[in-house]
This record gives structure tokens, sequence and C-alpha cells, in this order.
């Protein structure tokens, strides 16, 4: 079994910068790639961006590049979010995948953790 626990999310304003965390446990510490997800209200959950397991492949969706960064250490996995827009809002998701090639579809993730809310004001 593996565990994804998410935690940073909060209330800003447009413009300003927050930092999300994803702790990982369990066969989540080997997953080949971890992923951030963002979910709006009516919406799927859409990729923001991964890494791989040694670091060195890190894709964005194209709406955040230049002003996100994911990184990660032993045990957790980073989301630095600058530069946020009102349509940075929503639940972002961390996930695992244990699969060797990247995938940017949320089936493809065997693990999620619950959530953490971000809202961007404008």
């Amino acid at each position: 079994q593996g565990q994804l626990v998410e935690s940073g999310g909060g209330l800003v304003q447009a413009g300003e910068s927050l930092t999300l965390s994803c702790t990982m446990s369990g066969r989540t510490l080997s997953s080949e790639f971890l992923a951030w997800f963002r979910q709006s209200p009516g919406e799927e959950r859409k990729f923001v961006a991964a890494i791989s397991r040694n670091g060195l492949a890190t894709p964005y969706a194209a709406s955040v590049k230049g002003r996100f960064t994911i990184s990660k250490d032993k045990n957790t996995m980073y989301l630095q979010m600058s530069r946020l827009k009102f349509e940075d809002t929503g639940v972002y998701f961390c996930a695992a995948d244990d699969g060797w090639t990247f995938q940017s579809v949320a089936d493809a993730y065997d693990y999620w953790g619950q959530g953490t809310q971000v809202i961007v004001s404008s």
C-alpha cells in the first residue's frame, strides 16, 4: 500500500506565491512518476506537473510552465507556484504512478492524496 498526503493550500491574491507539499509513504516512495493534478468545480482532474523518480524529467502543463516548479526530496514532493492567477483555483491532488513512462491522464495514476484547496482571488 502507499499513501500520499497533501498540505499547503490556502487563499491567496492573484500574483502571489504558494507552495504545496505532498508527503509520500509506503509503495509511493518507489513510484516511477509523481504528479500534481488540479480539479475545478464541474471539471475533470487536469494535469499540472510531474517529476520522475530520478528527478530528471519534469513535464509541465502549458498553462503553468514558467510559473510553477515541481521538485522532490526523499519522501516529499513540492509544487512551488508563483504569479498565481484566478484560473489556478482548484483542488490540487498529488498522485503516484508505478508505470515506466510518463502519463498526463489521471486514470494512469495508481495512488492519490485527498487534495488541498487553493483559492486565488482576483
